[in-house]
């Protein structure tokens, strides 16, 4: 039995009841929040991601609402991403950075209406960094969480369950692109997105009374195509190259080293956060960047709580941010964040608490 005791400093999702019922045998803390992560099968839950459809309760990306005269501003000043193009009814995923362009945060950015922003967050405090940044540049726009919280159904059927549920037109919406409906009375956002590369959409509900009637829909419609819950943890978030900002980042990181530098755009206004030393950085050239690992090896040994040094030619060059077992490729995978003078191909050690393993660079993502 998973039990848990929630306080002012740490909540359950509106689907906890539901991923209690579903069976859930583990969770992690992210955003102050439970965030489930298993249900007592993992490789039934990988399989269920790759072949079929897999519904998760991802509550804790928790939203941040601009919302005043000034909400796009606002919007535009944490991101280094240009977003004046950014139309009502659509999303872009943002690398949010601190003034030294290290990069702290990657929500997706929904645009409501002109004077009103979702950002979903991952993991860390963007309302407190939102709030302090429209105080200090004197803008007229309420910082605030929402009511809103993020459902997903995830894999190559969830097209299927989600047209089900909503209707054909679910399946004309374009990646990042969202709209505003109804489910049985209960208002909700339906988004073409998803921490996975298997496809799916994200239901951003919008009365979390009704959190257990909306899992409920979305698992008895999805009986025919073999629903079952699960978790953004398996391994293809690392087989697909998905980078986890705090995970596989460190307090120096800027977006160039980790494969987001194409969601980087150096000509927005100089007064967004960070862009005076991307610009910098970039012209520079970065010293570290993320390749994947191939470890040797036949047994599965995961990354446990601390990351491991990478050394190269007996010289320390960097750190593996995660390590899983892939069930498609039957090794040990992984990334690694090291000096950009050692390129894929180049065979490492990776100083593992068991001992030393070779494996080999090479360029994400793996499938």
């Amino acid at each position: 039995m998973f039990s848990v005791f929630p306080t002012a400093r740490l909540r359950p999702s509106p689907f906890y009841e539901s991923a209690v019922a579903e069976g859930m045998t583990a969770a992690s803390i992210y955003n102050r929040m439970i965030m489930p992560t298993s249900y007592g099968n993992r490789e039934a839950e990988y399989w269920r991601l790759i072949n079929g459809v897999s519904q998760w309760d991802v509550g804790v990306e928790r939203q941040v609402q601009l919302k005043g005269p000034d909400a796009g501003k606002l919007a535009q000043i944490l991101s280094p991403r240009d977003l004046s193009k950014c139309k009502v009814g659509q999303g872009k995923y943002v690398p949010l950075c601190n003034h030294r362009g290290t990069i702290i945060n990657d929500p997706i950015v929904l645009k409501l209406d002109e004077d009103l922003y979702w950002l979903s967050i991952a993991d860390s405090d963007i309302w407190f960094w939102a709030s302090a940044l429209a105080a200090e540049r004197g803008l007229n726009v309420e910082v605030s969480e929402p009511d809103v919280s993020p459902m997903a159904i995830q894999g190559p059927k969830a097209e299927d369950v989600v047209a089900h549920v909503l209707g054909d037109w679910v399946r004309e919406l374009k990646y990042f692109w969202f709209k505003e409906t109804e489910i049985a009375g209960i208002p909700v956002a339906v988004q073409r997105s998803g921490w996975s590369k298997q496809g799916g959409f994200e239901i951003y509900l919008k009365d979390g009374t009704k959190g257990t009637q909306l899992w409920n829909i979305f698992k008895e419609a999805g009986q025919p195509w073999g629903i079952g819950p699960g978790a953004p943890a398996t391994a293809e978030r690392t087989e697909s190259g998905l980078v986890s900002v705090g995970g596989d980042t460190d307090d120096m990181t800027n977006p160039f080293e980790v494969r987001l530098g194409k969601y980087v755009d150096l000509d927005v206004p100089d007064d967004v956060v960070g862009i005076k030393a991307l610009r910098r950085i970039k012209a520079e050239g970065v010293a570290r960047h993320q390749l994947g690992l191939v470890l040797e090896g036949g047994v599965p040994a995961p990354l446990g709580f601390h990351r491991e040094d990478i050394l190269h030619e007996g010289v320390k060059v960097g750190m593996m941010t995660n390590c899983v077992w892939s069930p498609r490729m039957m090794c040990n995978i992984g990334y690694a964040l090291i000096s950009a003078s050692v390129p894929a191909g180049e065979t490492v050690q990776v100083m593992r608490a068991t001992g030393p393993v070779l494996a080999k660079l090479v360029e994400l993502p793996f499938l």
